[in-house]
């Protein structure tokens, strides 16, 4: 009768022996080489009538090992299952000689593995996480500046003759030259659209006056001030941060002049953008406009939240691990799409990523376990809607129910790999929901230039 037993190598880190007895395996070996008899098909013999010697000596080594090996997991994923042994990935085969295996003589085989355990472990208290919560500050010319930007948004442009002040909007032509204005075989060519302002304050004067076919020849960081240069350095396919791009020399070309004649703020206006009439006034239009500025930056505040509680719960959740197997598993099996092992160098320097994300895995685990957190079919299907939705840049009222709506939702969740990924977008969004009614944030006040700054050179530290 087969037994599993086993022995700890080290921390988390167990070998497993599974002895087999000849009456583990023999019976199912002769069951495989019976019924292969019966389907062999081979020259100078009828269908099943072939020699039982001679299927074992053609095929018998391949199928001994296939029932041994066959027996060796069934013992093995049976101990698993039977003791509720959680371990990480899968029980990792020592140096064995499958060549000791003979058909010719059956005898009782010993087959060695080892295991990494999953650790036990409590979550650090959220209730005394050090977590700020940033406020950012609307201020009035935040407002003013997106009014305006919804009125040139909706405005009409007119057709002009020539350029006659900073906000005529010119459709250009970007072609590279060199210094002496000729154009570059092969160069980069580009159209865009830009305001008139867009251009260095000294820069302007000199358009004023062009018509449609003008251009002009500029050296890009004198024409342009930092924020639009690195606009148009970016459309142009250049690198922001190389100061060899923005010294490269670009004939604009004028192809069209016009000149937006902005919305006007009145009810008109206020309707079209928000439909349900609650608008009626320019004060009502500020307070609605600082309303969804203020909206948006909460969001960003609270996926600052989330990146801290992560921080906090990975830096503060005490959490072992069997190192060695793990380190082991990575250098031979943790090989997907290679085709050599790991050498200990390249095993070494991924192992402290790979660790920190293997700890936020089990910590995530845990909170789902324990706090029965799903991710129902129904929130999978408006997922992909309001996916869909955010592509089409939100539509228009009624538009989600429409047919092709519903056809759109019923093939993504066809896609296993879709549904796989927004289930594990909405749990984990439903975890830092539950991680969020734990903590008690301190309130800080903060500019949106200040917030915008340090999330980039969070972002920046990680990358």
């Amino acid at each position: 009768m087969a037994t599993v037993t086993k022995e700890n190598i080290g921390l988390l880190h167990e070998k497993l022996t599974v002895k087999l007895e000849k009456q583990d395996y023999l019976p199912s070996f002769e069951k495989a080489l019976k019924d292969y008899s019966k389907k062999a098909n081979m020259p100078g013999f009828r269908k099943g009538m072939v020699p039982a010697g001679l299927i074992k000596k053609m095929y018998g080594p391949s199928l001994f090992t296939d029932e041994v090996l066959r027996s060796v997991d069934r013992e093995l994923i049976g101990y698993l299952q039977n003791d509720k042994v959680e371990i990480f990935a899968q029980p990792l085969p020592l140096d064995t000689d499958i060549r000791q295996l003979d058909v010719q003589n059956p005898a009782d085989y010993s087959f060695h593995f080892e295991i990494g355990l999953k650790p036990e472990f409590q979550l650090m208290d959220l209730g005394s996480a050090k977590i700020d919560r940033f406020v950012v500050d609307v201020t009035d010319e935040m407002v003013n500046n997106e009014l305006e930007r919804l009125q040139t948004r909706y405005g009409n442009t007119q057709d002009q003759g020539s350029v006659t002040n900073e906000e005529n909007i010119l459709n250009v032509t970007f072609s590279e030259v060199d210094e002496n204005a000729n154009e570059i075989e092969g160069g980069i060519r580009k159209e865009n659209s830009l305001l008139v302002k867009y251009f260095k304050q000294d820069f302007r004067a000199g358009l004023i006056g062009k018509t449609v076919n003008d251009y002009v020849v500029v050296e890009l960081n004198k024409a342009f001030e930092e924020k639009e240069l690195e606009f148009i350095l970016s459309d142009l396919g250049l690198d922001k941060n190389d100061p060899a791009a923005a010294q490269k020399h670009f004939k604009i070309q004028i192809t069209k002049i016009g000149l937006l004649e902005k919305k006007e703020l009145n009810e008109e206006f206020f309707l079209q953008l928000y439909p349900g009439g609650e608008v009626k006034t320019e004060a009502d239009f500020r307070n609605k406009i600082k309303e969804e500025i203020q909206a948006y930056w909460n969001s960003q505040a609270r996926n600052q939240i989330h990146d801290q509680l992560f921080h906090q719960l990975t830096d503060h959740t005490s959490i072992s691990f069997p190192e060695a197997f793990l380190k082991k598993w990575i250098k031979t099996q943790g090989t997907e799409g290679q085709q050599e092992e790991k050498s200990d160098e390249q095993v070494e320097n991924e192992f402290p990523t790979f660790l920190n994300q293997l700890k936020w895995t089990l910590i995530t685990d845990k909170i789902v376990q324990e706090n029965n957190i799903q991710a129902t079919p129904e929130e999978v299907r408006e997922f992909a809607k309001q996916q869909l939705m955010g592509y089409m840049g939100g539509m228009g009222a009624g538009v989600g129910d429409q047919p092709w709506v519903a056809d759109y939702i019923e093939k993504m969740m066809k896609d296993r790999k879709y549904v796989e990924d927004a289930y594990n977008r909405i749990q984990t969004q439903k975890v830092f929901e539950w991680t969020e009614t734990k903590i008690n944030p301190t309130d800080r006040a903060i500019s949106s230039e200040e917030f915008t700054k340090m999330v980039e050179a969070h972002q920046h530290h990680h990358h």
